[in-house]
């Protein structure tokens, strides 16, 4: 257990206001929050900088990237979950769910094989043996256009720390991909497809889906149901979608991709989250909706890192710009994505809480970790 520790002089974002005063952590918990510029002894003096609740991440594909840096390219699993931790605690990530595919295709090219039991067996174990900086859980992907996702799933149990099923379609022309065009240019420079290799893609694709689809999405939703994971989808893209999606009791939405989606979220009581780069970058790479658009609307619960795990941070600073107000957008960083996945612990600078505490400064707008703390202990 981390020693004591104290920080003072310090903007503390809390839930409603920001306030000038200090925080003080003890056996992994927040144990005290006092207003005030004093610097008691012992304590640091933070010069005003901002502390503020450890980022929560539901959707990354970082880990993905680890264990594959490049196409076909298998990097051995455990320095890979160790590099990948210490990589999301440098970047302020204190509670992640670490997304992994389930649905595997057998297309005889070595694409798209099962890897997500071995590799959540091995993370597990390193969370086990104390050997992680950060809180991990798991978020399975549940791509139902595949051939063996339910068996896949059938491997996971409730032992497993599994937070998030999340529906996942990526049937060649509509959701994600509606424009294929799009999509050739992305499987192309990731997985170096010719034209015909594209074609049979495709093909392959949207016979899978016509086979499996309706089985496999009916069985996600059950196994979400028995593992105790709370469900979200995926790329909706139409009010019908979207109500498809309430009747399966999701609790969030990962990037819907138009603005209908969106507002039908919002109004099925469904949160949505959109992506940092696509907030940061100011559009989709895949020409969906706009994030800033979504945000302007008022239609913005949540952000995720996505595929660039620095950006969760600087998303929150972004939106601080766009709507003035700190505690908003660093509750779409913290306690929202916290709460979408049902944890009740984290994600706020309250006594009793966990002791997961940025310490950020500012260059400009540009937000500079000077510290993180992931249950009282000091991870970067």
């Amino acid at each position: 257990m981390a020693e004591p520790l104290c920080l003072a002089n310090a903007r503390l974002v809390l839930r409603d206001c920001v306030l000038t005063g200090r925080i003080t952590l003890a056996e992994g918990r927040i144990a005290e929050i006092a207003e005030g510029d004093q610097v008691p002894p012992g304590a640091v003096d933070c010069g005003g900088d901002v502390v503020m609740p450890g980022l929560v991440e539901l959707h990354t594909d970082n880990l993905e990237r680890h264990i594959e840096p490049r196409p076909s390219v298998d990097w051995p699993h455990l320095p890979a979950i160790l590099a990948h931790d210490g990589e999301l605690a440098s970047t302020g990530i204190t509670t992640v769910f670490d997304a992994m595919r389930v649905g595997s295709i057998h297309d005889g090219k070595g694409r798209y094989m099962p890897y997500a039991r071995a590799l959540a067996s091995e993370l597990m174990m390193l969370r086990e043996g104390g050997h992680l900086k950060i809180s991990h859980f798991l978020h399975l992907r549940a791509e139902t256009c595949s051939e063996t996702l339910l068996e896949e799933m059938a491997a996971f149990g409730p032992e497993d720390r599994v937070g998030i099923v999340s529906l996942m379609d990526h049937t060649p022309g509509q959701r994600q991909f509606r424009d294929l065009a799009a999509l050739k240019t992305y499987v192309a420079k990731k997985r170096g497809m010719s034209d015909a290799d594209f074609v049979e893609h495709v093909a392959n694709l949207k016979e899978l889906r016509r086979l499996h689809g309706t089985r496999h999405e009916a069985g996600a939703v059950a196994e979400a149901r028995r593992l105790g994971a709370v469900l979200a989808s995926h790329d909706d893209t139409t009010a019908d979608q979207v109500a498809t999606s309430k009747a399966h009791g999701v609790g969030f939405a990962e990037f819907p991709t138009t603005l209908e989606a969106a507002q039908a979220c919002q109004a099925q009581g469904i949160k949505v989250m959109m992506g940092a780069p696509n907030l940061i970058r100011g559009g989709s790479h895949s020409g969906n909706v706009a994030a800033n658009d979504l945000a302007q609307a008022g239609l913005l619960d949540i952000v995720s890192s996505d595929y660039v795990p620095s950006a969760l941070l600087l998303s929150a600073f972004r939106l601080f710009d766009l709507w003035g107000d700190l505690p908003r957008a660093v509750a779409c960083v913290t306690e929202s994505p916290a709460r979408a996945a049902g944890l009740t612990d984290r994600g706020r600078l309250e006594a009793g809480w966990r002791g997961d505490v940025l310490r950020v400064g500012l260059i400009g707008t540009t937000p500079v970790l000077r510290g993180v703390w992931s249950r009282g202990a000091r991870v970067a």
